[in-house]
């Protein structure tokens, strides 16, 4: 009876449909449901992009891209752009003329080294002139230099991969790993006792691994499919590699007025596809420390994973707190961190290519390994991004750790922690500047309200220091290394030389960067200035 009622009620409405439906013609009952479908999916596109960038960055896209279909505006913007790129080159691409595009007939044989050396003569004087880069003082024939170089020397021809013939370099990955976990909470009973790790070739790839890592650890324990992470503006350029490597969604959330996390805004931005959220110790562009106890706790209420990038504080954090200066928490004591990141190549005073990436427990580092059992050349696995690594860089990390222990440390960050002070000192003496936020370790930013910050680096540049230029604000930093621990007067006198420079003769200096900075910063179309980074490094590389 019910099945019949049920049958009755069908037919009814068929007949309803059928009756109204004839009212149209059958061209378009079939084209209505495809219109429909396009405009649903054009509105799906508009607010996912709308989502991802923002209403203002979205609406400026689309006035851009309909104002390149005028035609003419295209090929005006790319010989426009070409400009810009020849100039950020100097000499553009007549640098490249005479570089070498095929092998010689025959080999040069030991002259090669000669040759080698007449190259290197062409590098820029960089001892105690570059902000970051070098971070071992002296020169490279001696000291610390020679002692790695040697190091390096020595295990040239081996490769970690092959753990049955070099069983001396996995040794040392293994120690290297344990001793930077040390220095990193690990044998602190909060830790949880189950640290481990693996060396890379640097911090990013040691923050594309522990992202990659997250992401597939939370889909195992929560079935995350359509991953997001959260990290503050100041985070490490690293994270927006990892994000499109890895197909995750990125949230940059604002810093508050001390330049530090937003963990209120970080928190707002949470969702049930969120995986990780990021802190920095210190942050790259302003050398400030994020609130990482109060992320920690974060995390652990969400259920998420936290990441705390170390690559530039981590061999110089746990000796300045030895020290005595006010160092916040930051490693695996703090409960909530899942993975750190730190560089040896930097304050670890190793050879460039040495990163250690660390994780909470066994559990989440297996899902940073690949392996692969349907493979003809037999079963496969391999720990990170490289398959075949340099054991070189490895002993050299090793050799540089043990070289110097914790009283070379402890002795090396009391010198880079009084030369960071006197150049803060010395920038905040210089009144047309302004000190970004409150530095917690070796990293000195500043800004101006009255030059031009970025014709101060020209000037700068031109006196043969190497500074980084940034943005919001628009501010240069330095970076003090052992490099600098000489030369602080030097560096603060010709900063106050140039600043008086600009401020006596405002305006670009030729051959000068500061236009091109400065107009990149206030240019809304944020996609051009991405098309501007890549056809530079383009005709770079």
């Amino acid at each position: 009876m019910e099945f019949r009622h049920i049958s009755s009620s069908l037919n009814r409405f068929r007949a309803s449909s059928n009756s109204y439906l004839s009212e149209f013609e059958p061209l378009a009952l079939l084209l209505i449901p495809l219109l429909t479908f396009f405009i649903a999916r054009l509105v799906q596109s508009v607010l996912a992009v709308v989502s991802e960038k923002g209403l203002k960055s979205a609406a400026v896209e689309l006035v851009m891209a309909s104002v390149k279909l005028v035609p003419g505006v295209q090929r005006y913007i790319d010989a426009e752009k070409q400009k810009v790129v020849d100039k950020l080159q100097g000499s553009g691409k007549s640098k490249r003329d005479g570089w070498r595009t095929e092998l010689p007939r025959v080999g040069l044989g030991g002259e090669v080294v000669d040759q080698m050396k007449d190259e290197k003569l062409k590098d820029v004087a960089w001892q105690g002139k570059c902000s970051g880069t070098v971070y071992i003082a002296g020169s490279e024939q001696e000291g610390h230099f020679s002692l790695i170089n040697e190091a390096c020397s020595m295990f040239a021809h081996t490769n970690p991969l092959h753990q049955d013939v070099f069983q001396s370099v996995v040794k040392f990955e293994t120690e290297v790993v344990a001793m930077t976990a040390a220095l990193l909470g690990s044998k602190e009973k909060a830790s949880g006792g189950q640290i481990c790790g693996n060396m890379t070739s640097g911090g990013t790839e040691s923050i594309l691994l522990a992202v990659k890592t997250s992401r597939d650890y939370m889909k195992t324990k929560k079935g995350i499919t359509n991953p997001e992470m959260i990290i503050p503006v100041s985070a490490h350029s690293a994270y927006d590699k990892a994000a499109q490597y890895f197909k995750i969604k990125l949230w940059r959330v604002p810093v508050d007025q001390d330049f530090k996390a937003d963990v209120k805004a970080i928190k707002r931005h949470i969702n049930r596809n969120t995986i990780l959220i990021v802190g920095s110790s210190p942050g790259f562009p302003h050398g400030i420390i994020d609130p990482i106890e109060e992320l920690g706790e974060l995390a652990s209420a969400c259920g998420i994973c936290l990441h705390v990038d170390l690559c530039l504080g981590g061999f110089v954090l746990p000796f300045a707190r030895k020290l005595g200066y006010p160092v916040p928490p930051f490693d695996f004591s703090v409960g909530g961190v899942t993975s750190i990141s730190v560089d040896v190549h930097k304050y670890g005073l190793a050879p460039k290519g040495t990163s250690v990436v660390l994780y909470k427990d066994h559990d989440m580092r297996k899902h940073q390994f690949v392996a692969v059992t349907e493979w003809t050349g037999g079963l496969y696995v391999s720990p990170t991004i490289a398959g075949s690594r340099p054991g070189a860089l490895v002993a050299g990390a090793w050799a540089a750790m043990m070289s110097l222990g914790l009283e070379g440390y402890l002795e090396n960050t009391r010198k880079i922690m009084e030369a960071s002070k006197r150049v803060e000192k010395g920038v905040r003496q210089i009144p047309e500047l302004f000190v970004i936020g409150r530095p917690d370790m070796t990293i000195v930013a500043f800004g101006s309200n009255s030059v031009d910050i970025f014709e101060v680096n020209d000037i700068m540049s031109s006196k043969g220091w190497h500074l980084n230029a940034l943005q919001r604000p628009n501010s240069i930093h330095i970076c003090v290394t052992l490099q600098h621990v000489n030369v602080t007067e030097e560096f603060i006198k010709d900063l106050t030389d140039s600043v008086q420079t600009v401020k006596a003769n405002p305006g670009p200096m030729k051959g000068g960067l500061a236009p091109i900075y400065g107009a990149a910063g206030k240019m809304p179309d944020r996609g051009m200035v991405k098309d501007l980074l890549v056809d530079f490094m383009d005709n770079s590389c």
